[in-house]
């Protein structure tokens, strides 16, 4: 899906790591929540309350889920999973658009 229409979008950026992670929450017509924002380079580590899947829009980004050893790359138009109350680094390669769904 390349555009939502009848969404309703909450005002107040979310930003994170001094401006270099952004993004706007918006709420579907389903009533799920769901995110879009830009990540700049760098190296990240991010908390999970509910579980997400981040699918890469455009960019280069490896990812350790928590309890993983590996790195994965994710690239435009791949996307992974993160399981409720965890956690993934995330090292990002170049400028990387994303967005995320929360599953409840």
């Amino acid at each position: 899906m390349h555009s939502f229409k009848g969404v309703e979008l909450i005002k107040k950026a979310n930003i994170y790591f001094d401006g270099n992670v952004t993004s706007r929450t918006f709420i579907d017509t389903d009533g799920s929540k769901k995110s879009l924002g830009i990540m700049m380079k760098g190296e990240y580590l991010f908390g999970t309350v509910e579980a997400e899947i981040m699918e890469i829009i455009e960019g280069h980004v490896e990812v350790k889920l928590k309890g993983e050893k590996e790195w994965k790359t994710y690239r435009s138009g791949s996307s992974f999973e993160v399981v409720a109350n965890s956690s993934f680094d995330i090292k990002v390669l170049e400028i990387t658009d994303y967005f995320c769904s929360y599953i409840k």
